[in-house]
């Protein structure tokens, strides 16, 4: 009987010096490749987050990450000029048609944004803005001065600033004011940075961001000259305790993830295809964001996808 254990232990010992160290320690056998990554800028950070984490641990993977809208993610990806589009709106039937295949792998939302330094900035803060009003301002544009914002004699003109590029920032913010992006008014501007720049720069300014454009990463305030306009969601004119959820990034996010913040303008966000991705880096990639990379989704200023959805899209692939 002795003999015999002592025969088993050796030929285990035997199997494992001579397998393959991946195959012993139950791991994948190592990646290598490129994957290529386009679209939204409200998902840009995230992914730039997901690349070098996963790069850490596959150092046989470069991952090419390009920003430029929604719109371009979603061409990028029928197209096969990427392995996966980013996309910050929902996705529609005809690109469902079309072959676009979808997984769902962060939240976040839209804010309204508006200077630091506008004069009646108090006032804004206290009572917020409401959707109807929201709706004269980006819509009918009959909104036009700061003063009819907050019923005073203000004069001051409004300055609305939209997107020139087809996003998910403006067809969500569009589609919480029940309509679509070209029916948004104002100074058409590039980018979610774009439009955060020209907020800053213009004292009378008002505009839209991904939220993550809207509040510094380090601080998790919002961004210097930036300032989020808060939703007066009952129509009393006051922002009360519970609709007070704009100070931090920290206290957004949780606002989003509570239901406490309009959907829309909060949202998911996506990866696309162009049908089911084949390359196993591609794959591994998306396994991954899926599994281990949702960790670092809170710290970068997003929202986790519910554990059911993501079970969901872990079948699909």
């Amino acid at each position: 009987m002795k003999y015999y254990l002592l025969v088993v232990l050796a030929l285990s010992i035997s199997i494992s010096y001579f397998m393959p160290k991946s195959i012993a320690q139950g791991q994948n056998e190592e990646l290598k490749g490129r994957v290529s990554i386009s679209g939204a800028w409200a998902l840009y950070p995230m992914a730039v987050k997901w690349a070098e984490e996963f790069q850490k641990i596959n150092p046989g993977i470069k991952i090419d990450i390009s920003a430029g809208g929604a719109g371009k993610g979603i061409t990028d990806a029928l197209s096969k000029s990427v392995d996966l589009g980013m996309v910050s709106r929902e996705i529609n039937p005809q690109e469902i048609q079309k072959g676009i295949w979808v997984v769902s792998v962060a939240k976040d939302a839209v804010v309204a944004t508006f200077n630091a330094d506008n004069p009646v900035i108090k006032e804004i803060l206290a009572k917020g803005i409401t959707k109807e009003m929201f709706q004269k301002i980006f819509i009918s544009g009959e909104i036009k001065t700061w003063g009819q914002v907050v019923n005073s004699d203000n004069k001051d003109a409004i300055n609305v600033y939209t997107r020139s590029d087809a996003c998910g920032a403006a067809d969500t913010w569009a589609k919480y004011l029940g309509k679509k992006q070209e029916d948004l008014t104002g100074i058409g501007v590039y980018g979610d940075p774009g439009v955060a720049e020209a907020v800053k720069k213009d004292k009378f300014a008002i505009g839209f961001n991904n939220i993550n454009f809207a509040y510094d990463a380090k601080v998790k305030t919002p961004v210097t000259g930036i300032s989020v306009v808060p939703i007066d969601i009952n129509n009393d004119r006051l922002i009360d305790k519970s609709e007070n959820v704009y100070q931090d990034i920290t206290a957004m996010t949780n606002a989003i993830s509570q239901g406490k913040y309009p959907s829309p303008p909060a949202r998911e966000l996506y990866f696309v295809s162009n049908g089911v991705p084949q390359r196993k880096e591609v794959r591994a990639f998306l396994r991954w964001v899926l599994t281990e990379g949702q960790k670092f989704v809170p710290d970068t200023g997003f929202i986790k996808v519910p554990q059911e959805r993501i079970n969901e899209d872990l079948q699909k692939l």
